[in-house]
């Protein structure tokens, strides 16, 4: 948190995993301390995930059989510990969601993510999917089976810019003409699209992928958006505030302009 306060921010998304008592105290006095809001919290597990086209769908997020229930199980503490923290949101890869609504699969799915998205409104959270793993039609097509016109109004989409590229999916600027009404929570990151059939696109950093952030900008201003914009920058060590205080530059003169 002293790190997200030094580059003169005042909102972050954090992903965890269940955290002890301890850690949820020292986690709610630094977020008081430097005066920080956590606009959603995610995690992942039991079992791997692998950010490929092969191995993606057998692994990521509720679809897989092998771990939906170990995942929904933690998933609702998860959600339950969140609450104590007043964090609005959950947000998570859904999976790969079926792009065929009449498999078996795809149902399966959406009562999966109707249980946990109900599970989240009782403890007055958002649920948010994270795009790229399938695209905009399909992600919409399974919150609205779930109930999103109903009483489980609280699903939303994380739009993650780059994802939609990275998973070949989507331009995200055209991505929402579909979600645009849906987003509440934004990724600013950039990358470019895939050149191979197994592995995802490559994430670099902003402005030097595909990414048209003037256009995004501007078309989530049309939408009246409100929400914050998270940047993401997938690499660790020095390069990585270097490039996230230049990313914040960037976004904040377009944000303004």
């Amino acid at each position: 948190m002293a790190k997200v306060h030094s580059l003169g921010m005042h909102t972050c998304q954090i992903d965890s995993d269940l955290l002890s008592d301890e850690m949820l105290n020292r986690l709610g006095e630094a977020l008081n301390k430097y005066n920080i809001v956590v606009t959603a919290m995610g995690t992942d597990g039991p079992g791997p995930y692998i950010y490929n086209f092969y191995d993606g769908p057998l692994t990521l997020g509720l679809i897989p059989r092998t771990y939906r229930g170990q995942r929904l199980v933690k998933l609702k503490a998860y959600s339950d510990q969140v609450k104590k923290l007043k964090v609005p949101a959950i947000r998570i890869h859904a999976g790969f969601v079926p792009e065929d609504p009449n498999s078996e699969l795809y149902w399966e799915s959406v009562e999966a993510l109707r249980d946990i998205v109900s599970h989240c409104k009782k403890n007055g959270q958002d649920f948010l999917y994270e795009t790229g793993t399938e695209s905009p039609t399909t992600l919409l097509r399974a919150m609205k089976d779930v109930g999103l016109d109903g009483p489980l109004s609280n699903q939303g989409a994380n739009l993650d810019t780059a994802n939609l590229i990275l998973y070949d999916k989507a331009n995200p600027l055209d991505a929402l003409d579909v979600l645009g009404p849906y987003v509440k929570n934004t990724h600013a990151k950039d990358g470019l699209y895939p050149t191979g059939t197994r592995e995802l696109g490559k994430e670099v950093a902003i402005p030097h992928g595909k990414v048209d952030f003037p256009k995004i900008i501007a078309k989530l201003k049309e939408l009246n958006y409100q929400g914050p914009i998270t940047i993401e920058r997938e690499i660790s060590g020095p390069q990585q505030m270097e490039d996230v205080k230049r990313e914040r530059d960037y976004l904040k003169k377009l944000i303004e302009s």
